[in-house]
């Protein structure tokens, strides 16, 4: 077996649907499977299978156990030399999965290849290349500062700017879709359980350049990620905003030491308060617009961060 792609399915049904039919349209010459995987949402997603495409694989986890442990537990249902992990918010365009599989295969420095992600729109999604994570870049982590300054050196984006169709060696590849040597994947020991979601990408091309192999951006490779499909289905809006702090503590904690964690920690209370700070006086104006306040939702997630800094939202933890 060429190929096998995992998908794990978290209240996505129709967005699934249309990414298995995306794989199988447009993916030639390959050998492949598709396995599925649902963690613990119960959405119809295997009746649907059943119905629709009754070949496919498909795993019934009976609690949401995370992005890590779900790729995990498909894994060892696989027979492929080459792995792709796959959101299923995602639609492949032409022969992006053709591209990653040739490039991966014929560069031998490469663990890990990843496409150009696309948002619904057409525009290009930055955070399909991303550094590794520091507490300068995530202190100064901003819509504005990376629209204002896309080539600084902090975000790792350079290489999206870079006119050409060769691949192009970077940091990290986003998990929405993100292929790898199987051998590599079992050398570095899967993706690492430490983190519910959020961090285990960053953490497998951590530990993949680690042993002297690197992860590669190839923009041939073409496939839109409507992104947040899954994390948007929380009954709590601000689930996904304390966990994207807390998988980033326990990413310094595991990779750097507690002391650098804490540093981020005091470095993300500062960012914290100036967000915090910042739309407490636009709030006046806000109303001045709107009866309600546009603002409220960040506002929320970023008192909910605030309150993670000073060791509140203690719920995270037993994730």
């Amino acid at each position: 077996m060429d190929l096998s792609i995992i998908m794990v399915n978290w209240n996505s049904k129709d967005y699934l649907s249309k990414a298995i039919e995306s794989v199988i349209s447009q993916t030639r010459g390959l050998s492949f499977e598709i396995i599925v995987v649902d963690s613990g949402s119960f959405d119809g997603c295997a009746e649907m299978l059943q119905q629709t495409r009754p070949e496919i694989r498909f795993l019934q986890l009976d609690r949401n156990v995370g992005f890590a442990n779900a790729n995990n537990a498909a894994f060892g249902a696989t027979r492929g030399r080459v792995l792709l992990f796959l959101n299923p918010d995602t639609e492949i365009v032409g022969t992006a999965i053709n591209s990653l599989y040739d490039h991966l295969t014929n560069m031998p420095q490469a663990a890990i290849v990843g496409p150009k992600l696309l948002n619904s729109d057409g525009s290009v999604q930055d955070t399909c290349v991303r550094a590794f994570p520091t507490v300068l870049n995530q202190f100064l982590d901003s819509d504005l500062l990376r629209t204002r300054f896309p080539q600084a050196g902090i975000w790792g984006k350079q290489s999206l700017s870079v006119r050409g169709d060769r691949p192009r060696k970077v940091e990290a590849i986003s998990g929405a879709c993100l292929m790898m040597k199987r051998s590599m994947f079992e050398a570095v020991g899967m993706f690492s359980t430490d983190y519910f979601m959020y961090a285990e990408d960053m953490d497998l091309c951590l530990k993949a350049e680690r042993t002297g192999f690197g992860a590669y951006y190839v923009p041939t490779a073409v496939v839109i990620h409507h992104g947040g499909a899954s994390s948007s289905q929380t009954s709590a809006s601000t689930f996904s905003a304390v966990m994207s702090f807390e998988s980033q503590w326990r990413f310094f904690r595991k990779t750097r030491s507690f002391r650098y964690a804490m540093l981020y920690r005091c470095a993300m209370f500062c960012a914290s308060t100036l967000r915090v700070s910042a739309l407490l006086v636009t709030w006046p104006m806000s109303l001045l617009y709107d009866r309600r306040w546009s603002s409220g939702n960040a506002f929320r997630k970023w008192m909910a961060r605030l309150r993670w800094t000073l060791g509140g939202e203690r719920w995270v933890r037993k994730y």
